[in-house]
């Protein structure tokens, strides 16, 4: 059966989400994101990018290139309720999608041509989403998520693509090979070098040159560019890992601060374990110092989710990597090889007294949020996080994140 896979993605969406609740930003160029000197850029108003302005561009040079921009903090917590609101109107309307972020959905309608027309169902609810949200949108359909995704891009602000079967060589050919989506900067400077600018030019090339130059990714290149994508639209996906960390504004040997912030940070991991009904068995922390020089280690350790038996290993390999003379600039904690457990697997050596002890607290947390019950070693801290990673929706992207 021919495939009809739909592209949708949210214009511009903490801007729009902002213009929402103040008017008087309309029309003007708009900067969200971190506000200090290691601020970057994580969304801006299509006013703004006619400056040069990008996300994830460092935000002092964002103002530098225009300097009347209005710079908004961001707010996640009402990014992640529009959000939200979205997905429920897409979850009520269609019968298979994936959400691949806060503000992007892949929605397979295979099959609905003999009921509604899949443009048509496309159309109205991209339309329904309009109305009920008041934030804009667009999308592409085709036979396939690449080309579709593209076809989005090329829609954007505010419209829609459909890409017939059949079409899909003519209509990629004479766009930029940036569009292809795999293709960051890194790779679109070598294709550059080679003399590969326009994805006409990688249909007319043979899939084994690719392949000698990147490999792999040169054979993945090859087949998107000719608009063959055979991937599957998928609903929820397993997390393998959960993971957090911490960008300073300023460089730091303060080790109240390191710890207390480490601590924070593993215990919130720790009950997002618990929420999920997960268990871990490796604990990695990564640190980064002042000249950029990265380090992680890791330890195996047997399954579990409990606070007790895997903060004191956080803060083992903390001190195992820390040199006290130098100045830290970001700290990381990650959870990983998850497997479903719960308190079954012998979790807490079946201390029924403990047990009942992080019943209770994560009871609290889930009616009074993630803070409602903390360590004292950790107060200093901000909250580091309140989604479910185990749900499967897609985190929300904070605004305010540092490089």
């Amino acid at each position: 059966m021919e495939r009809s896979i739909v592209h949708m993605d949210l214009d511009t969406f903490f801007v729009s989400c902002e213009r929402l609740l103040d008017s008087r930003l309309n029309g003007k160029p708009i900067l969200i994101g971190g506000t200090s000197d290691r601020g970057v850029v994580a969304s801006c108003s299509y006013e703004a990018r006619t400056f040069g302005i990008h996300s994830a561009m460092p935000m002092r040079m964002a103002k530098q290139l225009c300097p009347e921009a209005i710079v908004l903090r961001g707010n996640s917590g009402i990014y992640t309720k529009y959000s939200q609101l979205v997905t429920e109107v897409v979850k009520e309307a269609v019968p298979l999608y994936e959400k691949t972020s806060v503000d992007e959905f892949y929605i397979d309608l295979t099959g609905m041509d003999q009921f509604f027309g899949c443009h048509q169902l496309a159309s109205e609810l991209r339309q329904r989403i309009m109305r009920e949200t008041g934030l804009p949108i667009s999308f592409g359909l085709s036979i396939n998520k690449t080309v579709s995704k593209i076809a989005t891009g090329e829609a954007k602000p505010n419209n829609e693509i459909k890409v017939n079967k059949g079409t899909e060589k003519p209509f990629l050919s004479p766009l930029s090979v940036k569009k292809i989506p795999m293709v960051g900067e890194v790779t679109y400077k070598a294709l550059c070098d080679l003399g590969i600018k326009k994805i006409q030019t990688v249909q007319e090339m043979p899939i084994e040159m690719l392949a000698r130059v990147f490999g792999k990714s040169g054979v993945s290149i090859w087949k998107k560019a000719n608009g063959i994508d055979n991937s599957p639209v998928v609903q929820y996906r397993e997390r393998k890992s959960i993971s957090t960390e911490r960008t300073f504004d300023k460089d730091t040997t303060d080790i109240g601060k390191l710890e207390s912030i480490l601590v924070a940070m593993a215990e919130n991991l720790v009950y997002q374990l618990r929420r999920g009904n997960k268990l871990t068995s490796c604990i990695t922390f990564k640190i980064r110092y002042s000249d950029f020089q990265t380090y992680t280690t890791q330890k195996r350790i047997p399954y579990s989710s409990a606070d007790h038996k895997i903060i004191p290993v956080v803060k083992e390999l903390y001190k195992k990597l820390y040199e006290r003379r130098m100045l830290v600039r970001l700290i990381g904690v990650k959870f990983s090889h998850l497997v479903e457990g719960g308190f079954q697997i012998d979790l807490f050596d079946d201390d029924e007294k403990i047990l009942n002890l992080y019943q209770a607290m994560d009871k609290m947390r889930e009616r009074y949020g993630d803070r409602a019950v903390i360590r004292a070693r950790g107060m200093d801290a901000k909250t580091i996080s309140r989604f479910n990673p185990f749900n499967g929706e897609a985190p929300p992207l904070l605004a305010n994140r540092r490089r």
